[in-house]
Formats: structure tokens, C-alpha cells, sequence
């Protein structure tokens, strides 16, 4: 396996910075306590490689996470650089990050997780309720996808991608979350207020006291007003500020 330094020069420019990214963003994930030892995973698609896509080397803690731990695989699971050799990848992940890639040319980071919270709403009947402003942001524009057992089939892959349809979000029934974007910044806001949303949802539904509800049309208008505040500008100036937090680890996960 090549040394940190000997892989950032072997690699493209963009494919360097891809893995700063993802490491970046593994390291975040672990910030906000999404973690779950050293399962859930996130991926991201090589730049200019459109059939590869980046990956965490199974068995580094998230935040740990290195840009040379990460390796990169095509949609059928192999690692295809020599550089990436003898690194482990964890089989579900491929499973279900290859399937949305693939099938989602619009999709260049995928986040999968396991919280708590996350589990919990997957496991109620009504998925995740019109209740905060968080959850609002996913109103009309969330899926979900039914529990099959662990994500080890490849024919599960066209499932994911159905349920999936055309959205972002998805809630995994009894297993956890999943969140794409067009970019890092993206999925990483998505999943920030899928975890949040679902955090609240079970505060709320846990505490006895009637809920409150707003309607339809307000419901329906948060969402687009969500929609008009998502442009890319206001992504990267809320990913810039959430990397700020650990910007005294760069030297590390960068390398």
C-alpha cells in the first residue's frame, strides 16, 4: 500500500481533493455523532470517473478517517487502482451506495446512517411526521425503502433504486437513513436535517402531549421555500462552516 505522500502524487488533483472531502466528511459525521462503530458508510463519486466511486476502508473509525484509507471501486465492487490494494470494503456498503450511483448519474455523494433517532422513526408505521420545521424540508420529497434483511443481495440494488425514485432522502424501514446530494455540501445538509428532524420526532412523540400540526398549505410552502434557500452558494458557505469545526484535523484526514 503506498504511502500517504506517494498516493497524492499518483492520483489526479481532483481525485486528491474528492478524498480530502470525503474524509472531511466522515470525520463530521462522527462530530455530530452519526456514527456506529465501524458500520453505515459514506461514498462519493471519483471526478471524471463516473463509473468509480470513493469509499471507506472497512474497519477505520470515522474519525479517524484518512484521504488514504479511502478506496476506490467500480459498480461491480472491485477495487480498480493498484494503489487501493489490500484495503477492505464493507459489502453492504458497496451494495447500497453502487446501486444509487450508478443508477443516479445527479448523485455524487451518498450518506448512510444508523442513528438512534434514525432507526426509530424507521421503525414507525408513519415514517417521519410533518411536525418541525426540520421535517418539513423533506415534506412530499421523502422515500422509503423496505427492511429485507441486511443489505448483502445484489438484487436489492434495483429495489433501492425504485424506492429511491426522483428524491435525496430516503428512510430505510428498521435499518436507518440514507441522503444523496449533487455534492458533498448537499448530502451532508441533507442528512444534518433528516437526523435532526427525526431527533425531535421521537422527543415529541415520546413526551405524551398532544401534538401540533400545521397544515397542508403551510407544509407544502416551507418545503419550497426550503427548495429556493438550497442553492449551491448557500450549500458550500454552510459545508465551509461545518468543516471549520475541524479544521485544526485537516493535516491529518487530508493525507
Amino acid at each position: 500500500m503506498l504511502a500517504a505522500v506517494n498516493l497524492k502524487e499518483t492520483v489526479s488533483a481532483a481525485e486528491w481533493q474528492a478524498r480530502c472531502d470525503l474524509a472531511a466528511l466522515y470525520r463530521l459525521i462522527a462530530h455530530y455523532r452519526m456514527t456506529d462503530l465501524i458500520d453505515t458508510h459514506i461514498s462519493i463519486r471519483v471526478p471524471d470517473e463516473p463509473n468509480h466511486f470513493l469509499i471507506n476502508r472497512y474497519g477505520v473509525m470515522f474519525e479517524h478517517m484518512k484521504a488514504s484509507d479511502l478506496v476506490k471501486i467500480d459498480h461491480d465492487g472491485q477495487v480498480v487502482a493498484a494503489y487501493d490494494q489490500g484495503k477492505n470494503v464493507n459489502v453492504a456498503g458497496f451494495v447500497i451506495h453502487s446501486a444509487i450511483h450508478h443508477a443516479r448519474p445527479d448523485i455524487h455523494c451518498v450518506i448512510h446512517t444508523h442513528t438512534a433517532d434514525g432507526m426509530a422513526v424507521s421503525a414507525q408505521a408513519h415514517g417521519l411526521l410533518p411536525l418541525t420545521q426540520h421535517a418539513l424540508k423533506f415534506y412530499q420529497c421523502l422515500s422509503y425503502h423496505q427492511y429485507e434483511g441486511i443489505a448483502l443481495s445484489l438484487d436489492e440494488r434495483e429495489r433501492l433504486v425504485q424506492d429511491l425514485g426522483n428524491t435525496k432522502a430516503m428512510i430505510l424501514r428498521n435499518h436507518g437513513l440514507l441522503a444523496a446530494g449533487n455534492s458533498v455540501a448537499d448530502a451532508f445538509y441533507t442528512i444534518y436535517f433528516l437526523e435532526r428532524a427525526c431527533q425531535a420526532q421521537i422527543k415529541a412523540t415520546s413526551s405524551g402531549s398532544e401534538l401540533v400540526y400545521p397544515d397542508a398549505a403551510v407544509c407544502e410552502f416551507t418545503a419550497q421555500q426550503f427548495q429556493a434557500e438550497e442553492t449551491p452558494q448557500y450549500l458550500q458557505m454552510v459545508w465551509d462552516a461545518a468543516v471549520s469545526l475541524i479544521a485544526h484535523q485537516q493535516s491529518d484526514y487530508c493525507s
